[in-house]
């Protein structure tokens, strides 16, 4: 049975559609959450809703100040740290031979240099617990490459291979680096798709709909639970069949 009373969990982009249903289904659970994104106005909506659920605005851009949001959120959640959940990151897509590097370096920078700084200093606080769970999500089109993303399927095929690097290093520590991986999920990025490519887009997807947020919540219930202590360096597809690793 999934228990995750007194789980200190942090949760980047909580604010988003996919967050918001993340922090929904592990309060439903017990767990004593500690939400993170950009837009206060989405976080003081989220804390109204649920009295288990601590905010904390903070950008990952801000690489330099990663350590001391760490330090600031474990407080927030008693000192201690059982699983971060790394939801946050950007997109900036245009074709490769337009793409500034800029563009390039923006979407790296964030999802995949932020991603490995966000773990490492969570992986600190883990140590002195001798326990945790780290689950990164990552993006199906990092597996299968899409037109006008290099930077950002580069930076989710990059946070697939660190995640198992990370899980290798600190096994023996009984901490657990995963990956989750969306297929093409119902949120206000996939609303702005034209209908024209979204008809394309359920055409390579076998159960021929998206995915809903709590698809992906499901997952990271399951992951974050002891139901997965022994999963590591995994990463779970959730697509619709879209892509069969």
């Amino acid at each position: 049975m999934i228990d995750l009373k007194n789980k200190k969990i942090i949760i980047t982009g909580a604010s988003g559609g996919i967050g918001n249903s993340i922090v929904k289904r592990l309060d439903d659970f017990g767990a004593q959450i500690l939400a993170s994104g950009t837009k206060i106005e989405k976080l003081e909506s989220i804390k109204s809703k649920f009295k288990n659920v601590k905010i904390l605005k903070f950008d990952i851009s801000q690489s330099d100040k990663i350590e001391e949001f760490i330090e600031n959120a474990t407080n927030e959640l008693g000192g201690n740290l059982d699983c971060l959940i790394n939801n946050a990151g950007v997109t900036q897509d245009n074709l490769a031979i337009r793409m500034s590097f800029e563009e390039w370096k923006k979407v790296i920078d964030i999802n995949l240099s932020s991603t490995f700084l966000l773990s490492k200093f969570a992986i600190k606080k883990m140590l002195k617990n001798k326990s945790g769970k780290i689950i990164n999500i990552t993006s199906v089109v990092g597996h299968t490459g899409n037109l006008g993303q290099a930077n950002y399927t580069a930076s989710k095929a990059g946070i697939v291979a660190m995640s198992k690097s990370l899980a290798i290093e600190y096994a023996k520590k009984n901490i657990n680096i995963n990956c989750i991986s969306p297929g093409f999920i119902k949120t206000a990025m996939t609303d702005k798709i034209d209908e024209k490519f979204k008809d394309i887009i359920l055409g390579k997807i076998p159960s021929a709909r998206l995915g809903e947020p709590e698809d992906i919540a499901n997952a990271v219930l399951f992951l974050a639970s002891n139901q997965s202590d022994y999963i590591n360096g995994e990463t779970l597809h959730v697509n619709g069949g879209m892509y069969m690793a």
